[in-house]
C-alpha cells in the first residue's frame, strides 16, 4: 500500500502524529514503520478504545451481581456415575476426531526467573519434564485411551493442539517443541499461531510511539485469543485456527492455560457434561479455598453468565453461605478451563465489537514528539487494552458449568520458587500427591515419604493401573512405563 494511502487512513482517524519524525527516518526505517500500519486497523483501535472507555464509565454503576442459579452448575465430586457417563461421552468425540485443544501460552516465566516461555519450565519433577512435555503425553496418552475404549484403530485417534504464543515467545516456543521431537506428537497436529497485540494510548486515545519509527503495542490479554484465531497462522501461512478446525472436523474445542500441572488436556468428561448440556461455551470451576481467596468467580452479573473479580465482591457477600449446603454462594472459583464449539468460537466475530476492553493504565516509555527524546515515565502516562478470555461467557445462548476437585485439576504456576503459594514447589508437591492417589485407588500402599512420578504415557487420570493392587510401594522414583513401578517394591 502507498505511503500517501496509509498516511491518509490515519489522518481521517485522528493519529497523523505518527508521521512527525517521518522526514528523518531512514529508507528502512520508513519501510518498517509502513509495514506496522498498514497491518494495524487504526478505526478497530478507536473503537475498542471509545468502548473501553464507556464501559469504564459505566463500572461505577454496576449491575447486581448474583450467585449462579440452581441447577446452573453441576458436579463430578461426590457423582460417580454422572462422571463416568460423561468420560464415555467424551471419549467417543475424541475417537470421532471432534475434538480439538487451544492451549494459551504466551507468557514467559519472568516471575519464576525465567525469560523462557513459561511452558518450558520445569517445576522440579524427578523427570524434569517440562509443562510442555507433561501435557503433549497427556494428549498423546488420551488418544491411546480413546482408541482402547472405543475399538479404534491403534494411531487412528488425533487431537489437534493449538498452541498459542506471543510475539517475544513464538520463535523459541518452536524451537523448544523441535529440539524435544514435538514430544512424540506428530508435527503436522501441533499449530502454533499468534497472540495479537494492540497500540498503546495515551489518555486521550492516541497512539504512542515506542521510537521514531515504531509504535508502541502491548498484548492484547488472554481474550486475544478469538480474534488470533481468525489471523493468518504466519507470512507464509494463510490458513487460520478456525479454517484449520473446519478442515479437520473438529467439531469441540477445550482450551486452557499453561501454567496449570494439573491440567487434563481434553477432558473427556468436561467435553462429555457439555456436549450433553448442549453448551455453546462453558466453564471448569474449583471451589473456593476460602472466603477471603483472591480469585474470580463466574456468577450472574444482571441476567447474564460472568466473572466477577474477587475485588467486586464485598466481604458480605464473598462470607455468605447456602442455607442448605452451607457452601460459599459466590464458590465457582474460575480457573480459565474453557470449552466451546468450533461454531461458537466462529460466531465470536459478530460480537466482537461488543465486548469492552479493559484499561491498564502503565508507565509506557514513549518518544517526546516535540524533541524526539525518549520518555521514561515514573507515574502512568498512557494505557495498555487487554481483553479477557471470559468476557464472551454473557453473549453466550447455551452456557454451562462444572465444577470439579480443586486437588485433582487446578494448580497453578504463578509465583517465583520459595513463595509458599503457586509457586514450583507447590505445583510439584499437588502433582506427585496426586500420582500417589492414582496408585492408592488402584489398590496400592505407598509407604510414608516416598514419592513416585508417573509418566502421563502411563496414567492420564488414575487409568490403566489395575495391576498394582495389593502391591506395597517402598521406593521413591520416577516411571516411563508400568513394568519399571515392579523396581519401587
Amino acid at each position: 500500500m502507498a505511503v500517501d494511502t496509509i498516511r491518509d487512513r490515519y489522518q481521517a482517524a485522528g493519529h497523523d502524529h505518527i508521521f512527525t519524525f517521518w522526514s528523518t527516518l531512514e529508507e528502512s526505517e520508513r519501510k518498517s514503520l509502513s509495514r506496522q500500519l498498514e497491518n494495524l486497523d487504526i478505526n478497530r483501535v478507536n473503537r475498542i478504545y471509545k468502548k473501553a472507555i464507556a464501559s469504564e464509565k459505566e463500572a461505577a454503576d454496576p449491575e447486581p451481581i448474583e450467585p449462579l442459579p440452581v441447577g446452573a452448575c453441576e458436579s463430578v465430586v461426590n457423582d460417580p456415575a454422572s462422571e463416568k457417563r460423561w468420560r464415555s461421552e467424551g471419549l467417543q468425540a475424541i475417537a470421532r476426531g471432534e475434538v480439538g485443544v487451544l492451549l494459551m501460552a504466551g507468557g514467559q516465566g519472568t516471575r519464576l526467573g525465567s525469560s523462557a516461555p513459561k511452558g518450558c519450565y520445569d517445576i522440579g519433577l524427578p523427570s524434569h519434564k517440562s509443562l510442555f512435555q507433561y501435557q503433549a503425553e497427556r494428549i498423546a496418552r488420551l488418544q491411546v485411551v480413546a482408541e482402547t475404549e472405543c475399538n479404534r484403530p491403534t494411531g487412528s485417534v488425533v487431537v489437534p493442539w493449538y498452541v498459542m504464543t506471543s510475539g517475544p515467545t513464538r520463535r523459541e516456543t518452536e524451537a523448544f517443541f523441535t529440539k524435544n521431537n514435538f514430544f512424540g506428537l506428530s508435527s503436522k497436529n501441533v499449530v502454533f499461531f499468534e497472540q495479537g497485540t494492540l497500540p498503546c494510548l495515551t489518555a486521550e486515545g492516541k497512539i504512542m510511539l515506542e521510537s521514531t519509527s515504531r509504535v508502541a503495542v502491548a498484548p492484547d490479554g488472554n481474550g486475544g485469543l478469538y480474534a488470533a484465531t481468525r489471523a493468518p497462522l504466519s507470512e507464509s501461512n494463510n490458513s487460520t485456527v478456525l479454517s484449520d478446525l473446519t478442515d479437520r472436523g473438529v467439531l469441540y474445542v477445550h482450551a486452557y492455560c499453561v501454567d496449570n500441572c494439573l491440567v487434563k488436556v481434553a477432558d473427556p468428561v468436561f467435553l462429555g457434561y457439555c456436549i450433553s448440556k448442549q453448551a455453546d461455551c462453558a466453564a471448569k470451576v474449583v471451589p473456593k479455598a476460602s472466603p477471603s481467596e483472591s480469585v474470580g468467580v463466574v456468577a450472574r452479573r444482571g441476567e447474564k453468565f460472568s466473572v466477577v473479580e474477587y475485588s467486586e465482591i464485598s466481604k458480605e457477600q464473598a462470607e455468605l453461605r447456602n442455607s442448605k449446603t452451607g457452601e460459599l454462594a459466590f464458590n465457582a472459583a474460575n480457573i480459565a478451563n474453557h470449552f466451546y464449539t468450533t461454531s461458537y468460537l466462529k460466531s465470536v466475530e459478530s460480537f466482537e465489537d461488543d465486548l469492552a476492553f479493559h484499561i491498564a493504565r502503565k508507565k509506557i516509555p514513549t518518544i517526546d514528539l516535540k524533541t524526539g527524546e525518549v520518555v521514561k515515565p515514573s507515574k502512568p502516562n498512557g494505557m495498555k487494552l487487554e481483553l479477557f478470555v471470559f468476557d464472551v461467557f454473557p453473549f453466550t445462548k447455551r452456557f454451562a458449568v462444572l465444577e470439579v476437585a480443586r486437588n485433582e485439576e487446578f494448580s497453578p504456576l504463578k509465583n517465583a520458587p520459595g513463595t509458599g503459594a503457586d509457586d514450583p514447589e507447590t505445583s510439584r508437591r499437588d502433582l506427585l500427591a496426586q500420582h500417589k492417589r492414582f496408585l492408592e485407588r488402584a489398590g496400592a500402599q505407598v509407604k510414608d515419604g516416598v514419592e513416585i512420578e508417573l509418566s502421563p504415557r502411563v496414567s492420564y487420570a488414575g487409568e490403566g493401573l489395575e495391576f498394582v493392587k495389593g502391591k506395597t510401594f517402598t521406593r521413591s522414583g520416577y516411571v516411563e512405563n508400568p513394568e519399571e513401578l515392579d523396581t519401587l517394591l
